[in-house]
């Protein structure tokens, strides 16, 4: 026979007069923790008695009840609502809602009182986060939560920060897949997508510190202690649109800044603000720049001004201020401390003074007309003016009789006519020209931007003339030839070297190009196999095939390929001659024909940042007719500069159109200006415009040569 389940009876509850409670002595809670009294009365009264008390009849000798009743499990509450009374916000005679318990169950009031504390479950903090963010959607503020609950607004904000992080990282946090540490970390960044990859990049990891994740998540970011975010200031940047990321939870030095390209807009409008109205002062050049490296006066005569003399208002303001300092630190000799305003007090004082010291200099007129000025920002942020710079072609050239009427440029002058000079701005090494200024004329190209796309095909000539043996063989037999034959070489005895070309100027993409990770690749994949040792070098070459040893020295004689365009010096001295300039590209043009360079095939495409955006509208316009037609051209022409590049980026993407310095050189009838017939290249002593003439009785010669080639 089945034995009935034996039904549980829950004690009952009713409302019991607040005056007909007492304290029990059987509550086990003796030690203060969770929220305070205060905080808990608090909560009452704006709420209401959430969770009833738990009582016990009180009996007297003989047990019987005498209507009173003792609280053994909710004593904080009973205090609470006691407090409630002593303030008058609640009546004596109040009802409470309690559960009644039998007196002489086998249940003590100590087992009761412990239950209800140990038993109670803590709500998971993501709970809590989540919760806050309903109530704030449904109107509540934060400062409105942060009075509900007792807590600073910034407790609040940071608790909405952490629900607002993405769902798929909040569900691996209720499942304890990650720290409240790695959470807090991801709230520098709202951007969920972002969050999501970072995380599946480190949580594999053995290690991933919530520091990582951080610098994972504003690696695309400027701080706001940057240099450039200083000299804007973040009130600037913000006005413009920007974004600024904040840390919550611990110091970020002020945020992150999120648009990088905005703050440059921001930062080069400033400068060139700055550069326009020092051009006013006569200048000849002014070079502006974030920043510039630490030799860029190297070659420069710097000009000595002469200080200005103080003023009788500055000497006033000086004195004034060396009087409120020597009073301030009479007045608190004697202290200890320094109050905070004291001492912040004294440190304006000092910077005020400081800065009387750095006087202006005064500079002759004929020095302004040929010397320039360094604009860019210092390491705190403030502006760096650098005036007084001469350069070598600027120097005023020895007069001779008769020369009176020559200027210090070398130009001849009209007294009766006042010479009026433009200062010639640039900034990062581009020339700052307003847009409206700009003409119809196709202006040449800036020499910069020259030298970084000769870069390009430098490298492209590398890896064509690497896999191309023959012609490296001709390139290097040629040199040979040369040095032996024509006595061109200067350095060595014996010695054919190549000299590994690296490129001063260079365009960011230039590393991610085809050419460089074709070079970079193929260098690795040899350097992996050459021995370290000089004489297991040798016996490793000689062991090599054939064609082995050929590629291997296509490899290396493609180090040697300089088809980079650098500004001529005039003047001899360090850098390349016109002649030498012509020379090496006539020479780069010839083993591009021979290799069959395509620059378009070698990757390289007009892009705002490579060219349209350096460049003038005039020969925005010219590119756009040669690639993609006239109609095109019409389209854009009355765009401004930077919409006007961004849409010939577009139409031009697979016109295969090239500026000049890209494009190989005509080759008029069957032998071309280098006097190659039918692509083959010849020795340049060779070459029908080469300027040394080759003498009548060398001709026999060279016919064998050539034969022997």
């Amino acid at each position: 026979m089945a034995t009935a389940v034996q039904k549980i009876t829950l004690s009952s509850s009713r409302d019991i007069p607040f005056n007909k409670l007492v304290l029990s002595q059987s509550n086990v809670r003796r030690v203060k923790a969770g929220v305070s009294i205060e905080d808990l009365a608090a909560s009452i009264a704006r709420r209401g008695l959430i969770q009833s008390l738990s009582v016990f009849p009180v009996v007297d000798a003989e047990g019987n009840e005498t209507g009173m009743f003792e609280v053994p499990a909710g004593g904080r509450r009973f205090r609470a609502l006691e407090m409630l009374v002593k303030q008058k916000r609640l009546a004596k005679v109040a009802p409470v809602p309690c559960v009644v318990r039998e007196r002489d169950s086998a249940i003590l009031p100590e087992e009761v009182s412990l239950a209800e504390n140990i038993e109670r479950a803590p709500l998971h903090p993501l709970d809590q986060f989540r919760a806050f963010q309903d109530m704030r959607g449904k109107g509540m503020t934060e400062e409105e939560i942060a009075a509900a609950f007792f807590v600073p607004v910034a407790v609040v904000k940071q608790r909405l920060r952490l629900a607002s992080i993405s769902p798929v990282l909040l569900d691996v946090y209720a499942e304890d897949g990650m720290t409240l540490e790695h959470l807090m970390a991801f709230t520098v960044s709202d951007d969920h997508v972002r969050q999501e990859q970072v995380w599946d990049a480190v949580k594999d990891a053995w290690s991933k510190e919530p520091y990582q994740i951080r610098r994972m998540l504003t690696e695309i970011t400027v701080r706001a202690s940057d240099k450039r975010a200083v000299f804007i200031g973040l009130d600037a940047y913000q006005a413009a649109g920007g974004i600024v990321m904040r840390d919550l939870f611990q110091s970020d030095d002020g945020g992150w800044l999120q648009d990088p390209a905005l703050l440059d807009r921001l930062v080069a409008e400033k400068l060139k603000t700055t550069a326009e109205a020092i051009a006013a002062e006569g200048w000849k050049w002014i070079e502006v720049a974030v920043s510039f490296p630490y030799d860029a006066t190297r070659g420069l005569r710097e000009l000595q001004g002469e200080p200005l003399d103080l003023t009788a208002e500055e000497q006033a303001a000086i004195d004034a201020l060396n009087a409120e300092y020597q009073k301030l630190e009479a007045d608190y000799e004697g202290a200890d401390e320094l109050p905070d305003e004291v001492d912040q007090r004294l440190g304006e004082i000092e910077t005020a003074l400081a800065s009387f010291e750095e006087r202006p200099a005064r500079y002759e007129p004929d020095d302004i007309a040929r010397a320039g000025v360094f604009v860019s920002i210092a390491h705190d942020g403030n502006l760096d003016i650098d005036r007084g710079y001469v350069r070598p072609e600027d120097e005023a050239r020895a007069t001779t009789e008769g020369d009176d009427d020559v200027d210090a440029s070398g130009q001849a002058s009209d007294p009766a006519e006042p010479v009026i000079q433009r200062a010639v701005i640039t900034i990062g090494g581009q020339p700052s020209e307003p847009e409206e200024d700009e003409d119809d004329a196709i202006k040449p190209l800036p020499d910069r931007l020259a030298t970084e796309l000769t870069a390009h095909r430098t490298l492209a000539l590398r890896d064509a003339l690497a896999n191309n043996p023959h012609v490296a063989m001709t390139a290097l037999l040629h040199k040979l030839v040369a040095d032996t034959f024509q006595h061109r070489s200067t350095t060595g005895a014996l010695e054919a070297s190549v000299r590994h070309v690296f490129f001063p100027i260079q365009d960011e993409a230039l590393k991610d190009s085809p050419s460089a990770r074709a070079v970079s690749e193929r260098h690795d994949g040899w350097a992996g196999d050459i021995p370290a040792d000089d004489e297991a070098l040798w016996d490793w070459i000689a062991g090599l095939d054939e064609t082995s040893r050929i590629a291997l020295l296509a490899h290396c004689v493609s180090y040697g390929v300089n088809a980079l365009y650098e500004k001529p010096n005039p003047y001899g001295g360090n850098g390349v001659s016109q002649h030498g300039l012509d020379q090496r590209l006539r020479q780069a043009n010839r083993l591009a024909r021979a290799t069959g360079l395509d620059m378009v095939e070698a990757g390289w495409r007009p892009t705002v940042g490579n060219y349209l955006g350096r460049v003038t509208k005039a020969r925005i316009l010219e590119a756009v007719r040669e690639g993609a037609g006239e109609q095109a051209a019409q389209l854009i022409d009355h765009l401004k500069k930077g919409d006007m590049a961004k849409e010939a980026e577009r139409l031009l993407a697979d016109t295969g159109w090239l500026p000049e310095p890209l494009r190989l050189a005509d080759v008029d009838g069957a032998a071309g200006a280098d006097g190659e017939e039918d692509g083959v290249a010849l020795p340049e002593f060779l070459s029908a415009d080469d300027e040394e003439e080759v003498p009548a009785d060398a001709e026999d010669d060279e016919a064998h040569l050539v034969a022997a080639e």
